[in-house]
């Protein structure tokens, strides 16, 4: 008889709903694969606030959450709303009764950025519609816009060209892009205990994805 590999369980809030069904596909990988030590389990919740989530939570023991949203662009207005999530952030981990330790995941400018990296680079790019250009490039699609791009069906067909080994080279070009930051000297601020770039390109989604891969033993 063979026996079932235990479960590790994964928690997330995102932005929307493609970043919601990209964690369904990386659970749908790793669960395929015979080499991966666990199965997992992802809870992830459509919610742009993480404070409002963590309030929700039931379990009293310790949990780790991490959230993924967008550094839209350099606008006051975006400029403070990525900042008011931070704080949300920080406050979720203080609720009185619960262990709640929250992780960042940003892309800068968007997620679109970490969608291109399973298949190629990706620079500077000024805007944020700029990226379907590269979308399209990168999974040979000929989308309109990106509310196109979006939509369930088109979607998960580009999910259906993402292999785990598309995954592993998504988070070697994301470091990749960190790395060179750094060796550049670009300035890494600071708010509410959360190290960032607001420069383009940037992100850090790439670290939960790679956790977790490491941790079922497929990296």
């Amino acid at each position: 008889m063979v026996s079932r590999k235990p479960i590790k369980k994964y928690y997330f809030t995102v932005e929307g709903e493609t970043e919601q069904w990209y964690l369904d596909h990386i659970k749908d990988l790793i669960n395929a694969e015979d080499s991966a030590i666990f199965k997992v389990s992802i809870e992830r919740k459509v919610q742009k606030n993480p404070l409002k989530y963590a309030k929700s939570v039931v379990n009293t023991s310790k949990i780790h959450i991490t959230h993924w949203f967008d550094y839209e662009s350099s606008e006051p207005l975006h400029v403070k709303q990525f900042k008011e999530t931070l704080d949300a952030l920080k406050a979720s981990s203080s609720i009185r009764g619960k262990q709640i330790k929250y992780h960042l995941g940003y892309s800068n400018l968007t997620f679109e950025l970490w969608m291109i990296l399973h298949k190629n680079n990706c620079g500077y790019i000024a805007h944020r519609d700029r990226y379907l250009d590269q979308i399209n490039r990168a999974f040979s699609e000929q989308f309109t816009e990106l509310g196109t791009y979006k939509e369930r069906s088109n979607f998960h067909r580009v999910l259906g060209k993402i292999s785990l080994d598309d995954v592993k080279s998504a988070i070697t070009r994301a470091k990749l892009i960190m790395k060179s930051n750094q060796q550049n000297d670009l300035k890494l601020h600071n708010h509410s205990g959360f190290n960032f770039y607001l420069d383009n390109p940037s992100l850090t989604i790439y670290e939960s994805v790679e956790q977790i891969l490491k941790e079922c033993g497929l990296l």
